[in-house]
This record gives structure tokens, sequence and C-alpha cells, in this order.
């Protein structure tokens, strides 16, 4: 089974060059040393808006051949965690393949079910796809997981167990989520703040339970408590933010925002 691209020719460009040029207008020619992290925070709009903080991201950090991608399920389709039953996902770069022995591990421990419908129309796993391609060293493959809603203790539960999986794996765990949506910039500044704070902190439950209290629109809230936890048995001390910025900065409109960040977790 292929995964063909559900949002290439308008989250990005679908054509090779296109996206290449596209790349290089927002990424630039970056040389700096890499850090080996074991998670990240990456954003999943258009890349017009996000693109240049998933580059400071995935510029900052030693990409692996084992990447796991957690994503939240904006469609409700599918499994309460979804992991792609297939064998490659196409990009425009080229075919990334589905890391099928982590696969089975993962589904042997009971952590998510096998499915496609959640994946079918999904677009937060998808755009992360050419940033790892750009910057990885070496050949990829990939674990896709999308994430719905699940209390805290599950979520909890499923990233304490996909981290035992991971363990003594060289594996990057990329956490895609946006922040705060359609508010005004400063009070998604002030909103995300209070999350980013938390994931700097690895604090998972004031991540989950304050994302609720002040009713933060941030997608991925969730998929980032399943892939921090998961990282913190990795042995992931710290986040560390590198980037926040919002849609307003290529819009204009700084009244009705979504807001990006980027982290690295170490």
């Amino acid at each position: 089974m292929r995964r063909k691209p559900a949002v290439a020719g308008t989250f990005y460009p679908a054509e090779r060059e296109e996206l290449r040029k596209l790349m290089d207008l927002l990424c630039g020619d970056v040389d700096r040393e890499k850090t080996n992290a074991k998670a990240v925070l990456s954003p999943h709009a258009g890349y017009i808006y996000s693109g240049r903080t998933a580059c400071k991201v995935y510029s900052r950090v030693r990409i692996p051949e084992r990447v796991v991608l957690l994503g939240p399920n904006h469609t409700g389709m599918g499994a309460e965690i979804s992991v792609y039953p297939g064998d490659v996902w196409e990009t425009p770069f080229g075919d990334v393949e589905v890391d099928g022995d982590l696969r089975e591990r993962v589904l042997k421990e009971s952590i998510a079910w096998a499915d496609d419908l959640a994946h079918l129309y999904e677009h937060s796993l998808e755009v992360q796809l050419p940033f790892l391609i750009r910057y990885a060293e070496g050949p990829l493959r990939i674990l896709p997981i999308v994430v719905g809603h699940l209390d805290y203790d599950r979520a909890k539960d499923a990233g304490r167990r996909l981290g035992e999986v991971l363990k003594g794996e060289d594996v990057l765990i990329v956490i895609s989520s946006d922040m705060s949506h359609y508010i005004s910039a400063e009070e998604a500044r002030k909103k995300d703040q209070i999350l980013i704070s938390a994931m700097e902190r690895i604090q998972t439950d004031e991540l989950y339970f304050k994302a609720v209290q002040y009713n933060i629109t941030m997608c991925g809230f969730i998929p980032a408590v399943v892939g921090i936890e998961a990282a913190k048995v990795l042995g992931v001390r710290q986040g560390v933010l590198v980037d926040y910025t919002n849609s307003g900065e290529t819009t204009g409109d700084f009244h009705r925002v979504v807001a990006y960040a980027g982290m690295i977790f170490v």
C-alpha cells in the first residue's frame, strides 16, 4: 500500500523543482552544528506561513534513519491511535519507506492500531517529510502515527510504552502541531507561552490540563504529551524553543492568526 500526498499543491508545491525553490527561499543555506535531539516540535501549516519555523527546527538536529511521526487527527477518521499499515509514502522528492519492523513492535505492544483511514487526508505528518528529506544525511524510514482525542492517562501511558519500544534505537520523534488558532497575535502569544513553558520543563500534565483549562487551541497537544513522554524514557531532560511566529507575519493581519512554535527536546 502506498500513501499518496493529500495536500501537495495546496500546503506546499506538488512539483519537485518548485518545492525545492520554495524551500531554498524559506530555509536558505544553513551551516550549523547539529544537536542529537530525541524529539522535535514542528508546525504543519502551509509552507508560506510556517515553513521558516520548520526549517529552523530541522536545520538544528541530526536526522537519523528512523523517524517516528506523531500528529493530531484533524479528520476524526480512523482508530484512536493509528499507525499507517502500508509500505511507502510518496512525496515530490521521492518515496519514503515506512518502518515495518518498528510498526510491528508498536502493534505487538498494543500502543496503536494498523489503520489507513486516519492517514488518508491528514496533513500534519505529510508536510514534515520534505523537511526531513532535505536535512537528512542518508535514507529515511518513518513510522507515521496519528493520535486522536485521548485522556491524559491514556496519552501518557501510550508515550511511556512507545519510549520503551524505542529504547536503544537511533531515532528522532517528530511532534507535529500548530499553536493557537484564530485569535489575535497578542492573545496567542500569551496563551501559547503557558504551554511552551510546560514543554520546556517537559511537564506533560501541565501541558494537557492547561490546554483544556484555558481553551488553548494547540491542535497537537495530545500528540505532544505522547511524544514528550516517549522522549523522557529516552533520556530527554528539557525542551528548547527555537522559534515562535504567527501567520500575521505573512498576511499582515495580526487580529486573527494561527501561531507556530518550533522546539527541540534534548
